[in-house]
């Protein structure tokens, strides 16, 4: 079971919401010129857009240790932060799916669960703050590293990193039905 972070305590924790909000505004900034990189590229291969994604990938996690050490994330990082992940993933699995990279049935498990969730969130946002669940969190590092290594390379193996993340990425998914409030 992960740790989590020590919390920061007054003027630290002051000074990480800000710097996890501008790496989430960051991710959100990527999303475009990541999105015609990878439009425009040939067959789906573009180093530009998967170094953009991988880097946008990377800020992903670091806002999130950062949040977690100011010990409770901004109203903008609640909002921003899955929008920004959502959008970052689902352009690429669109893109990398039109490319002929990534078959449909891989990417429509994935994008039909975002829509799921994203309703599932919406009803419940009044009621509860949803905390996100370890296999969650595997789920996007693998579906992340997967799709970058599609981007980057004219081998299919990353396909099998897809499947396992796309998998872990439903169990979550049923977690976070079942249960939305647990963490791990």
């Amino acid at each position: 079971m992960e740790q989590a972070p020590c919390p920061a305590t007054g003027r630290i924790a002051a000074l990480l919401r800000p710097i996890a909000n501008a790496l989430t505004l960051a991710r959100l900034l990527a999303v475009l010129p990541f999105t015609v990189l990878l439009a425009t590229a040939e067959d789906g291969r573009s180093l530009p857009a998967a170094a953009i994604f991988t880097l946008a990938s990377l800020t992903d996690f670091l806002d999130g240790v950062l949040a977690r050490r100011a010990d409770e994330p901004s109203q903008f990082g609640r909002i921003a932060d899955p929008i920004a992940d959502r959008l970052l993933i689902n352009m690429a699995l669109i893109l990398l799916w039109y490319h002929g990279r990534l078959p449909w049935w891989l990417a429509l498990p994935v994008l039909t669960r975002d829509v799921w969730l994203m309703a599932l969130f919406h009803k419940r946002h009044a009621e509860t703050r949803v905390a996100v669940n370890a296999a969650g969190k595997w789920a996007t590092a693998l579906i992340m590293l997967a799709l970058a290594l599609l981007m980057a390379t004219s081998a299919s193996w990353p396909l099998v990193i897809f499947a396992v993340g796309m998998g872990v990425s439903l169990v979550a998914g049923a977690l976070y039905s079942l249960r939305p409030r647990e963490a791990a």
